[in-house]
């Protein structure tokens, strides 16, 4: 019988503890929208431990939840990534143990589906690894940036990762292409962002004195004619951070058609600079036990090669 046909009462264990009840139920009634999901939790049929809790509650080890019988639509299958797709995601795996991986993740390629893209990093991963129960990202990376990518195979983990992003113990360390002649005593931009929405829905960040606080520090890494490969360290997490404050210093990355110079990324297509230049080369941070963890993703061959020809 269809586990969503009949009432179930759930014990929360330790892996799954500290997780929104809207988001734990989403992981358990597979194909149920999440607006039914807000409907049942608000009518009261979910109950924890007896009683009418809210979608934003976290679960605790031991929690009873009672999940009512959800009928699912019949929908259409979703696309899935295919085996090339796959057999790229297995050979970009730079770590993997029991508790994470990390992934060098191919330009162009998102980190999950949704909004018109129907498989990210995170489905093509849970197609290879099919016997673990919790893969979930750590953080994101924009579709057309290449480079280091977290994704936690343990609640745990994924908790003990998210608590030190918050506290900014995690350096995530970036190569950028970009246009004229990066200052060496240009150490840093500090420039608060805001998110806007234009008209046709598309996000776009602005520095705006009435947005976030971010900070970027930046180093020179080598000169090329009219362009300059620089190292990015965000200590701020915003949205398309790098992007906006390169942008906002005058010296646009190769390659963004949102906010870079578009006349010149034409031009630079023609020598070879046909994606976004912007690449996560390194993540530092300390693991549970104490143990310094540091890897590196090197400047994908593509850019190395037409920087080389310049």
């Amino acid at each position: 019988m269809n586990p969503n046909q009949t009432v179930q009462y759930l014990t929360i264990d330790s892996e799954q503890a500290g997780q929104r009840l809207d988001n734990w139920l989403t992981t358990r009634l597979k194909g149920v929208p999440k607006g039914k999901i807000y409907r049942i939790i608000r009518k009261g049929e979910v109950r924890v431990n007896k009683a009418r809790v809210k979608p934003e509650y976290r679960v605790v080890a031991g929690d009873i939840v009672r999940v009512p019988p959800v009928r699912v639509s019949q929908t259409t299958p979703k696309a899935q990534p295919h085996q090339k797709v796959l057999q790229d995601l297995e050979q970009s795996i730079l770590y993997e143990d029991s508790q994470f991986l990390v992934l060098n993740k191919p330009s162009g390629l998102a980190v999950h589906g949704g909004s018109g893209i129907s498989y990210g990093v995170i489905e093509g991963l849970r197609k290879l690894r099919p016997n673990i129960k919790s893969l979930e990202l750590v953080h994101r990376l924009d579709r057309d940036t290449s480079g280091c990518l977290l994704v936690a195979k343990r609640r745990s983990m994924l908790r003990y990762l998210h608590e030190i992003i918050r506290e900014g113990h995690i350096d995530k360390i970036y190569q950028a292409v970009v246009l004229g002649r990066w200052s060496k005593r240009r150490k840093q931009i500090s420039a608060p962002l805001r998110k806007n929405e234009p008209r046709a829905g598309e996000r776009i960040v602005k520095v705006d004195p009435e947005g976030k606080q971010a900070l970027t520090e930046f180093e020179v890494i080598q000169y090329y004619p009219e362009l300059t490969l620089v190292q990015a360290k965000p200590i701020t997490g915003r949205t398309h951070q790098i992007r906006v404050h390169t942008q906002y210093a005058g010296h646009p990355i190769v390659g963004d058609e949102k906010y870079g110079d578009f006349a010149v990324n034409r031009q630079l297509k023609s020598k070879g600079f046909n994606r976004l230049c912007l690449h996560a080369a390194q993540l530092i941070f300390e693991l549970p036990d104490g143990t310094l963890f540091n890897i590196e993703a090197p400047l994908p061959e593509s850019i190395q090669q037409t920087l080389a020809q310049l």
